[in-house]
């Protein structure tokens, strides 16, 4: 019963929630070229794919965050379902990374390249190098944070190790790291699976660690201390 309602059901739900909503970003691109209108549309988007795959949020910490400032947000990842959860949850304009694959995708690929997202292609060293530069150079500029996974792409089971990419960003930019865990969104949508299982999903979101006064040198230690921070609340 489960695989029927999300093969008739959600998935079919999914798939017309992204068209019109793309549709909807692009036009909006036209008129705002900040990123700002694509990202609250996106909110939108990802709210409706969660009540069409029955998945409900619940957000612990977000008393933590400060509203008015900026961070790099650092989580686990584990499902395709991650962002729409962390855009749900986060009342903050933020960006993040994306395979390159994911912008030849009709309607998703138009809408992360209009809305400012970042393109990274993980088998070229520079290329993310640049990317992860561009990303400093937002937070600056334009007051808008940054989501990483740092693991590096969806992890089957466990916590991956972590790469220095989030830790450098936020060195370089100077701004918090907020870590966080999604915990639960692995068995809701498995890597290499169409059934999207409903249920209730957390995320749980750590004291920001500051990065002012540090240098480049320290990204180790910091990824460490993130790496860290992310296993213990998903532990909790």
């Amino acid at each position: 019963m489960s695989f029927l309602r999300s093969l008739l059901i959600s998935t079919p739900l999914i798939v017309l929630s992204t068209i019109f909503m793309g549709t909807l970003s692009i036009l909006a691109s036209l008129v705002d070229g900040t990123g700002n209108s694509q990202h609250r549309l996106a909110r939108l988007w990802a709210r409706s794919l969660l009540a069409f795959s029955f998945i409900r949020l619940e957000v612990e910490g977000l008393e933590k965050l400060d509203r008015k400032a900026t961070y790099v947000f650092v989580s686990n990842h584990a499902s395709y379902m991650d962002i729409p959860a962390i855009l749900i949850a986060l009342p903050f304009q933020f960006r993040f990374f994306a395979k390159k694959s994911l912008y030849r995708i009709p309607f998703l690929g138009t809408h992360l390249k209009r809305a400012g997202h970042l393109p990274v292609d993980r088998s070229n060293a520079r290329s993310s190098l640049k990317s992860m530069t561009e990303a400093a150079r937002i937070i600056a500029a334009q007051g808008v944070s940054v989501l990483l996974f740092p693991e590096g792409g969806r992890c089957p089971k466990g916590l991956r190790e972590f790469k220095e990419g989030a830790a450098l960003i936020a060195i370089r930019a100077g701004v918090p790291v907020a870590p966080m865990a999604l915990i639960g969104m692995r068995e809701k949508l498995p890597m290499e699976s169409i059934h999207i299982r409903s249920g209730r999903v957390r995320l749980r979101i750590g004291e920001p660690i500051p990065t002012t006064g540090m240098k480049a040198a320290g990204r180790e230690d910091l990824t460490r201390r993130l790496y860290a921070e992310v296993s213990r609340l998903l532990e909790g």
